[in-house]
């Protein structure tokens, strides 16, 4: 019986890529599916053979210690060059998107703590 590996919602492309390739390259049989008109179902990659989970959890459990790694390093190097992307960085950048979400957290706090004493 078919069993669902990976559900496709908000993984980058590359990633499913990397894991499609995952799966061929240790033989493991897969199909897909789509995601739905309305966004309903966001598609996924599935076993056919449910026996391979684990040995496809295994492989997926070191591909993501290795994205990982990768990415610590990535980020590690961009604050060394100064690539990094700050706080101060995205308020030079974009004052009025920053501000607006500021401004949008203040209300959120406001309401969430002002509001049930004002309700008593």
């Amino acid at each position: 019986m078919a069993k669902l590996f990976l559900n496709l919602r908000n993984v980058p492309d590359d990633e499913a890529d990397d894991v499609r390739e995952l799966l061929k390259r240790h033989a493991i049989d897969f199909y897909e599916t789509q995601p739905s008109t309305w966004g309903i179902s966001a598609g996924g990659i599935w076993l056919n053979d449910a026996d391979a989970l684990p040995r496809a959890k295994a492989l997926m459990a070191d591909y993501q210690q290795q994205r990982r790694a990768r990415a610590l390093e990535e980020r590690a190097a961009a604050a060394r060059e100064g690539r990094a992307e700050t706080f101060a960085g995205l308020f030079r950048a974009r004052p009025w998107y920053v501000l607006g979400m500021l401004a949008a957290i203040a209300l959120v706090l406001g309401l969430t703590l002002a509001l049930p004493y004002v309700l008593l």
